[in-house]
């Protein structure tokens, strides 16, 4: 795919990737970059800098997606391009005694971000895609989506259930040529990733949202399924599938390294 000429939507598109990509995406030549964000200040500035449009989003909110889209295209044009791209990094305690945590808000809140946005962006989407017969979906997820995450049981599972789910929507609709895509970076510089805990996700390297951004352009282009700005990912996937339980206690012993560091 080529965003030359294509409108896009970019959630979270205020800050961090989300704003690389809203660059990039102009840089590309986009007829309309449309930035969607909690932090409607921000994505005013964003929009302006890329001659594009702006809407305050909460994207656990279905009715906020629902706006964006109806919005956009009516304004706009048909969304040739969704970049699911918001998300969060609650729920991070290296030092939790329980897995399954003492609140359920943290879950309720990843849960409602990281797999539900995705899922009210498909189904309000797809049937204008279908009835065009072509659309894209980038999914931002994150390589705990593949892997897991030291520190945030909640981070880890709702970004597996975001693979989980932007799977099926490629499979589903396939036959539709509605494409997806999914962005699993591992460390990015980005003020999220400044909020938490110093883990496993920076072992190699932090990269620029710029630099997520050029290989966001390069997967779309390529129409593959999986985007891996940190290409070493691609081989811990291999080695946790080859031996689950070798791959466990090496994370065992990742974590247990992080409580300590954590803990002086």
């Amino acid at each position: 795919m080529q965003v030359t000429g294509k409108v896009v939507v970019v959630t979270g598109g205020a800050n961090g990737i989300g704003k690389a990509l809203c660059e990039a995406f102009h840089k590309a030549g986009a007829a309309k970059v449309v930035v969607a964000d909690m932090d409607a200040a921000n994505a005013r500035a964003v929009a302006a800098m890329v001659d594009g449009a702006a809407f305050k989003c909460d994207v656990a909110q279905e009715k906020d997606i629902a706006h964006v889209i109806e919005e956009t295209e009516r304004q706009f044009g048909p969304i040739e391009l969704f970049c699911s791209n918001a998300g969060i990094g609650g729920g991070f305690d290296p030092m939790s005694v329980n897995a399954g945590g003492a609140s359920d808000e943290p879950w309720q809140r990843s849960w409602a971000i990281h797999v539900m946005a995705h899922v009210y962006a498909a189904r309000h989407l797809i049937p204008r895609m279908k009835a065009r017969g072509r659309g894209y979906f980038l999914n931002t997820i994150s390589a705990a989506g593949l892997l897991s995450q030291v520190g945030s049981p909640a981070y880890s599972t709702t970004k597996h259930a975001a693979v989980g789910f932007a799977e099926n929507l490629a499979i589903s609709h396939k036959a539709d040529n509605i494409k997806v895509s999914i962005l699993c970076p591992q460390g990015v510089d980005t003020n999220m990733l400044r909020s938490i805990p110093k883990g496993p996700q920076s072992g190699d390297g932090d990269l620029t949202p710029e630099q997520v951004a050029k290989d966001v352009l390069a997967g779309l282009e390529q129409e593959t399924f999986l985007i891996l700005p940190h290409p070493q990912v691609l081989g811990y996937m291999r080695k946790k599938t080859e031996n689950y339980d070798r791959w466990i206690g090496g994370m065992a012993k990742i974590q247990a390294k992080m409580r300590e560091e954590f803990g002086k």
